[in-house]
């Protein structure tokens, strides 16, 4: 180690801020904080690519230009399943087909487990991940989907987290092991531990106690060496002793849900030799396959390394950035013990987080740029990268719909408000409604919702399970995961779904953020408490930043944003607002941006106490002090700086330091919604989350000249009066978009309003439908039915799934008036009290009347679909005098008729290739209520 890096300052060694602001000069030289285009680029080619830009603008009347047909970019994405890989082109092409007629925008493909042994009589044949017909189907897939104008992103790998058969055990990802050995009273020497391939002994020590029990603060270093007897030398001692060994060895984890030929170690992330083997042996023959058209993106699934907190070279980096030796503290690190365990594991864990963004993270979004494609990463779990991580990534992912919790897709969304990047996705509907075929529309869009109130502006679906031509219905399935593909018979409606991702998607990329509330990540408290075997920053988070912190904050009236120290060193706090929960470690350098931020005007509010312990272990009580007087100093600056006891006094702080921005007299803790901010407007997306309709008061602190509701399912445009205040009413699981603009907006009295969202309980009932139908099934002929009921309370179509087509002639005296709506509705649908046996993942809390969905037609004419509520359709413009046809086409779920099949066996399967997976909740696959279940009326009330 040289004598520049042992002078470095304490403070240096505890938080890394020197080679935080090295790292944050170089990302400002290379425009990726402004520009959103990942970390540094290579050199070369990569310098010279620009990646495509998402539509977007800081002026409404540029927004409103698009609203009836947003942009294809902001089409949700589907993940592509190839099982096996066993493909055939021309049924890629009809996937492909049916994707874009179902409104998505394009798809990620994922290779994955095999699904059926090879048979050549059914044209099934698994061919090995990278294989030349592999990889000429990639090639096939990539120029039809530009013909078909179809977004391509490849994962770097199959499976994940990265890794396969090219992955040696000296790359593969590492840990530490601990191997205690006894050593009997008055022994010379004792058998050494077995170290094995891929492992490397590191420090051992000797000890009082024994192999069971021992005090590790009490341990000395011992020089164990090893010898061709297998036995190490000590000095004889006259009672029992322990000698503790310290080996680098390797997790031993594979790849998961790994596809033929891609089984191997998971490599480790730690280390850029493995990182770079795996770029040159597997993401060079990927990119290859696409030619002079390269992937929109290449992705990465979240990081679950599990187990890893180790690699070859850290002793060595971890003296080069902390300063001192880690050698004597690793009894510390791994047991836990001593007064210093807690710092110098903070240290320990820092490094790692340094060691992934600079060996994983930034060499992959290099690569990326320098093939002009982009690096999309679900850059969370293990190891231990944090929120700002995403900022070294182009295009950061979130994964999961907690919106009033600690959330790992919020630590994407924050990261792009915060480092510029407009465009932030998210993996959606993972695990919705188990088992798969039970996910319904409106599951899709209660979580979906989640999302965007989370700020997620970019759908991927999870997913799209790639079916054989011949196959029995209804097809393949992920065994984690919905299907979202044209063998669920709602598929019918899936055009009407995507049209709603689409269009908020497109609006919530609009403009800036503009959530007034930053959570400070506190991440040096996180790291002291993180334990060997699992150093993963978003696993432990949720211990600081807990449900009722949260909840604190969203019923205040606001949203929110996390912050880190890293951030904050970087770009400052821009937030109004700053919430500490419960922040004991904290950096010198961290408190002094803080103390500016107050004199700026910004308001802290601290929860549990003030920060008042250094960061890590060098030099700690010296640094610890100036922590403990900058925190005096900053927590006497007056009332913009409050301590609460606990996080339930969270909410009362907020607004006597900042007003809500939308507050409700009811209900609040059942509808979020999140801003986006204009030059000259807002738009807010608000959303019902519960399955109950809400009514209520709603007031904003801020208005502007003009204010109107935007359909998000059609884009129709109808005035609203929000001063000082107006009534909000949204049906279960509705959603509405709220514009406020300087100017006057155009708007259509009426158009595209529910009866609900203009008031129910003032239209009457123009005819009882209730009764008396024509239902038909695919090949059989229409029957008359009194009632209307399931189509599962009868034999014959207990186990159908498809479409059941509804016919009624309705008279009417007259067409409806120049003022008058007339509304087909469905009925409200039924609450569910409690959350039925759901093993993962969430679902809608409500039963339709509808089962699953409804293509309606009047007079031949389509009027649109129902698939969420209110469940309800304005058909105005298709009724006339005399005798009106009204056709329902309802969809049911694939669920059905695969409850009336024997479930698969996998035996032969798994006895081939190994167990790769295991279906999911099989037991809970049972017909489900289907058909149009009434009441149906047809309502009139008038426009205003």
């Amino acid at each position: 180690m040289s004598k520049r890096t042992m002078r470095r300052t304490a403070a240096t060694r505890n938080i890394s801020s020197t080679w935080l602001a090295a790292t944050v000069a170089a990302l400002a030289a290379s425009g990726a904080l402004a520009s959103g285009g990942g970390a540094a680029g290579a050199a070369g080619a990569a310098a010279a690519y620009v990646p495509p830009a998402p539509v977007r603008s800081d002026r409404l009347a540029d927004v409103a230009a698009r609203l009836a047909v947003p942009p294809d970019d902001a089409k949700a994405l589907v993940r592509w399943w190839w099982f096996g890989p066993n493909v055939v082109k021309t049924q890629l092409e009809r996937e492909m087909q049916a994707m874009k007629q179902g409104g998505f925008g394009g798809f990620e493909i994922q290779p994955v487990y095999p699904m059926e042994l090879d048979d050549p009589a059914r044209g099934i044949r698994n061919v090995p991940y990278l294989s030349p017909e592999f990889l000429d189907a990639v090639s096939f897939v990539n120029v039809k989907a530009h013909e078909q104008k179809l977004r391509v992103d490849m994962t770097l790998a199959s499976g994940w987290p990265y890794g396969g058969p090219n992955v040696p055990v000296t790359e593969a990802a590492s840990r530490m092991r601990v191997a205690a050995v006894a050593i009997p009273a008055g022994a010379a020497s004792y058998a050494l531990p077995s170290v094995m391939s891929g492992e490397s002994l590191v420090a051992a020590f000797v000890g009082e106690g024994s192999d069971k029990q021992y005090d590790a603060t009490k341990l000395r270093l011992l020089d164990a060496k090893s010898s061709a007897t297998g036995r190490a030398a000590v000095e004889p001692a006259a009672q029992a002793r322990v000698a503790v060994h310290y080996i680098a060895s390797r997790t031993g984890q594979q790849v998961k849900r790994a596809a033929l030929g891609a089984e191997g170690f998971v490599l480790d992330h730690l280390s850029r030799t493995a990182i770079d083997h795996h770029l040159n042996t597997v993401a060079e023959p990927l990119l290859k396959a696409f030619g002079d058209k390269p992937p929109y993106a290449v992705f990465s699934d979240s990081l679950e390394v599990y187990g890893t907190d180790w690699t070859g070279d850290f002793l060595a980096e971890f003296q080069r950035r902390r300063g001192y030796d880690l050698k004597p503290h690793l009894p510390a690190v791994y047991s836990g013990q001593g007064p210093d365990a807690a710092a110098v594991r903070h240290d320990w864990a820092l490094t790692q987080t340094e060691l992934v963004n600079e060996r994983y993270l930034t060499p992959v979004n290099d690569w990326a740029t320098a093939h002009r494609t982009q690096f999309r990463s679900q850059t969370y779990g293990e190891p231990a990268v944090s929120m700002s991580s995403n900022r070294l990534v182009a295009l950061p992912e979130g994964e999961g719909p907690q919106f009033r919790s600690f959330s790992f897709t919020r630590l994407a969304t924050s990261a792009c408000h915060l480092y510029n990047r407009p465009v932030v996705s998210a993996e959606t509907w993972t695990w919705l409604n188990s088992p798969a075929f039970s996910a319904t529309p409106l599951d899709m869009k209660v979580e979906a919702d989640r999302m965007l109130l989370q700020g997620v502006n970019q759908f991927v679906g999870h997913g799209w399970p790639y079916t054989p031509p011949g196959a029995q219905e209804p097809g393949y399935s992920f065994y984690a995961a919905a299907v979202f593909n044209d063998h669920q018979p709602w598929w019918n409606v899936m055009p009407d779904v995507n049209a709603y991702l689409q269009r908020t998607s497109y609006l919530l990329r609009q403009g800036q953020p503009a959530n007034e509330v930053a959570v400070l990540l506190p991440n040096d408290d996180v790291y002291a408490a993180l334990t060997p075997g699992k150093v993963s920053l978003s696993a432990e988070m949720h211990k600081h930043v807990t449900p009722l912190l949260t909840e604190q904050i969203l019923d205040a009236g606001h949203n929110l944003d996390y912050v880190d120290a890293e951030s904050i060193l970087a770009l400052g706090v821009k937030h109004p607002v700053l919430v500490l929960p419960h922040v004991t470690r904290l950096a010198p350098e961290v408190l002094a941006k803080l103390q500016a931020y107050v004199r700026g005007g910004g308001k802290i509010i601290a929860v549990g106490g003030k920060p008042s312990l250094a960061p890590g272990y060098a030099d700690a009580a010296h640094i610890g002090g100036q922590v403990a007087a900058a925190s005096k100093a900053l927590f006497a600056s007056g009332a913009q700086v409050q301590v609460v006891a606990d996080d339930a006094a969270v909410g009362a702080a907020l607004k006597k330091a900042l007003p809500g921005d939308l507050r409700l007299a009811s209900g609040q803790s059942d509808v979020g919604f999140i801003r986006r901010k204009l030059a000259d407007g807002d738009i807010y997306f608000i959303a019902n989350t519960s399955n109950r309709e809400v009514r209520t008061t709603a007031t904003l602190r801020a208005t502007r000249r003009s204010a109107a509701w935007w359909n998000p399912q059609d884009g129709k445009t109808t005035p609203a009066s929000v001063k000082p205040g107006f009534a909000l009413i949204l049906a279960p699981y509705e959603s509405r978009v709220l514009v406020l603009s300087d100017a006057a907006q155009a708007t259509a009295p009426g158009a595209g309003s529910s009866v609900a969202a203009a008031g129910a309980g003032t239209a009457s009932v123009l005819a009882d439908l209730s009764r008396d139908w024509q239902l038909a099934f695919a090949g059989a002929q229409p029957q008359a039915i009194a009632e209307l009921r399931s189509w599962t309370d009868t034999a014959a179509t207990r186990y159908y799934s498809g479409e059941g087509v509804y016919t009624k002639d309705v008279t009417l005296a007259t067409a409806p008036a120049a003022n008058a709506r007339v509304t087909l509705d469905f009925g409200p649908g039924t609450a569910l009290e409690s959350t039925p046996k759901v093993p993962a993942g969430m679902r809608a809390m409500l039963e339709s009347p509808v089962r699953e969905a409804a293509v309606v037609y009047i007079n031949g004419a389509r009027a649109g679909s129902v698939w969420k509520p209110p469940y309800q359709l304005d058909v105005t413009q298709w009724l006339k005098a005399g005798s009106n046809r009204i056709e329902v086409r309802v969809a049911n779920l694939a669920l059905n008729g695969l409850a009336g099949q024997e479930r698969p066996d996998y035996r032969l399967l798994s006895a081939r290739y190994g167990q790769r997976f295991v279906p999911q909740d099989t037991h809970l696959i049972e017909p489900k209520p289907s058909g149009m279940l009434g009441p149906v009326r047809l309502l009139s009330d008038q426009i205003k």
